[in-house]
């Protein structure tokens, strides 16, 4: 697995479709109200991408498979905090025609030799708490839980 730069043409369609998707996932994890789910998400990509694809210390790629060409995309930022240099996965996509293959697990080690390779100390991610998917991949490949936020609708 590659991780390819996208070129801006590319990082257009990226941010609608990663916008959208992270609206969906707030309403869905009952963070935001439908109404104002892509308002919100709109205004945090423009808090946390202001200049774009080149917003320094933000890393955008399209992930590329030898066999399948372009089979989804990656976002990251590297910070330096007192830990040292860390990345933190920002949205990660397979698509859906090529899930199942085990292109989520070679992402995730295309990440790690990126992030190694710029220097960093360790990597984060949130996942919500509904994308049980996502979270038995990361606790496969050695990610462990550091906070947990749990609720109780008591209307049901």
């Amino acid at each position: 697995m590659e991780l390819v730069a996208m070129n801006e043409e590319e990082y257009a369609s990226f941010r609608v479709r990663s916008i959208k998707d992270f609206a969906e996932e707030k309403v869905e994890a009952g963070t935001w109200a439908a109404e104002e789910a892509q308002e919100r998400a709109e205004a945090s990509y423009d808090k946390y991408l202001p200049e774009g694809l080149n917003t320094p210390g933000n890393y955008i790629y399209n992930v590329v498979h030898e066999a399948d060409g372009n089979v989804g995309y990656i976002w990251f930022n590297i910070t330096e905090n007192r830990r040292g240099k860390e990345a933190f996965l920002l949205d990660i996509v397979v698509e859906e025609v090529h899930r199942g293959k085990g292109y989520g697990t070679q992402t995730m080690e295309a990440l790690e030799q990126k992030a190694v390779s710029l220097g960093v100390d360790r990597i984060g991610l949130h996942v919500f708490g509904h994308n049980v998917r996502a979270s038995s991949l990361y606790r496969k490949m050695g990610y462990e839980v550091t906070d947990l936020t749990m609720y109780k609708d008591l209307q049901k």
